[in-house]
């Protein structure tokens, strides 16, 4: 079982707090690890299910689901060149972190208006009840 995200990190935060300091390095992992691996629509949905497994084995996480889009670029080569590079447009990631009570869901996008793969808090809660127990979820949709 993993430690309490607030028992690893010095300073003092809440349990809120150090899931959204833990979803910003998953999704950063994501982001600076994958990018420029190659990847056409046939391999797409395999490399999504090989990241989510991944971020998967990562305290606090309950759920991972990545889409990865390769029509979001220009068309692949041909032939032996028939793919292209992982790009910041063919990733969509969302991940879901719990400890005892406190969930997290933050999600990495690009966003068109911007031009520009967006990292944000979805949803951050640290509400009463009983602790969320821990069990990873993949989805490698594509």
């Amino acid at each position: 079982m993993a430690r309490a995200a607030v028992r690893v990190h010095r300073a003092a935060l809440t349990r809120r707090e150090a899931l959204l300091f833990e979803a910003g390095i998953k999704l950063g992992g994501i982001f600076h690890q994958y990018l420029g691996i190659p990847v056409s629509p046939r391999t797409a949905p395999a490399l999504a299910r090989s990241i989510e497994a991944a971020v998967a084995l990562q305290p606090f996480v309950t759920r991972v689901d990545v889409r990865i889009v390769p029509r979001r670029t220009g068309p692949p080569g041909r032939g032996r060149f028939g793919y292209r590079y992982l790009t910041a447009e063919m990733i969509d990631a969302r991940v879901a972190l719990a400890d005892r009570r406190a969930r997290v869901v933050a999600r990495l996008s690009y966003r068109a208006d911007l031009r520009y793969p967006l990292m944000r808090v979805e949803s951050a809660q640290e509400a009463p009840g009983r602790p969320v127990r821990r069990r990873a979820r993949r989805s490698a949709r594509t």
